[in-house]
């Protein structure tokens, strides 16, 4: 009998993370993955992008079931093409906490992911999408960007880094919202307490797996929260500093295929 493998749920990050900078997964990863389901194991898609954007992704791992989207807001089953649990940002709440934003620092340009399977990427004028890959709408004004419910508010300034403009908007949103950063150009709003360890963790409930015997990969600091759920927590080469702070173990970076470093000593060949 084959030894039970010492993870039974691997949550992997997608950009920065499994996925290389032209948005592919390399062979390797994709092998490394396969030695993970020949030996039992789930591997979970826990990501910031909303269910929509996804799909394609998805496809080419060839994942049929469950993925955690939208920082955690969505629990996505690719099987049936179906939001099995989704949380809205009330956009009363949100109009309000961009408001504070910008009375601290004058000028937010802002985006909205869409809740829904179909739900769009919605930009307003001056905002710059951080993956040119995906797709988006530009909208004439903001008020545009609350026509329909949303999961999600993107932010960027002008000449504020990352780090300065997601701890000004910390400070200035509180309870409103939880602020997030999880990529280059990435400052997000979603639903208070949501987190990529809410998601993670219902989606883990749905396959009977407990944190003790999880698995996450991750590069930013949204993914702070999944390191705090699971056992064990790998952050990339590259990693932001604050998850590196907290990670047990790094690896290569994502073009280095360090998620396939760490899965090849886990899950032997055969």
């Amino acid at each position: 009998m084959a030894p039970t493998p010492a993870y039974a749920l691997i949550a992997t990050d997608l950009d920065g993370t499994l996925l290389r900078g032209d948005d592919t997964v390399s062979d390797r990863s994709l092998a490394a993955l396969a030695r993970v389901a020949r030996a039992g194991a789930r591997h979970l898609v826990v990501t910031g992008r909303p269910a929509p954007r996804v799909r394609a992704l998805l496809a080419d791992l060839g994942c049929a079931g469950l993925a955690v989207c939208g920082q955690g807001a969505q629990v996505y089953d690719a099987g049936t093409d179906r939001l099995l649990w989704s949380v809205r940002l009330d956009r009363e709440l949100a109009e309000t906490a961009l408001g504070k934003i910008e009375a601290e620092v004058g000028q937010v340009y802002a985006a909205v992911d869409q809740d829904g399977v179909d739900g769009l990427t919605l930009i307003e004028p001056g905002y710059r999408m951080p993956h040119p890959t995906l797709p988006a709408v530009c909208v004439g004004r903001r008020d545009d960007l609350w026509t329909e419910p949303i999961s999600k508010v993107l932010l960027r300034h002008a000449t504020l880094s990352d780090d300065e403009l997601a701890a000004v908007a910390r400070a200035a949103v509180g309870s409103l919202a939880t602020v997030t950063m999880s990529g280059p150009g990435t400052v997000e709003l979603q639903p208070s307490g949501v987190t990529k360890a809410t998601g993670l963790a219902l989606a883990a409930e749905r396959l009977g797996i407990g944190a003790d015997r999880a698995l996450a990969f991750g590069d930013m600091p949204n993914d702070i929260p999944m390191f705090d759920w699971a056992a064990r927590g790998v952050a990339m080469a590259d990693a932001h500093p604050e998850l590196k702070a907290v990670a047990d173990e790094i690896t290569l970076s994502n073009e280095d295929d360090g998620v396939a470093v760490v899965l090849e000593g886990l899950f032997p060949a055969g």
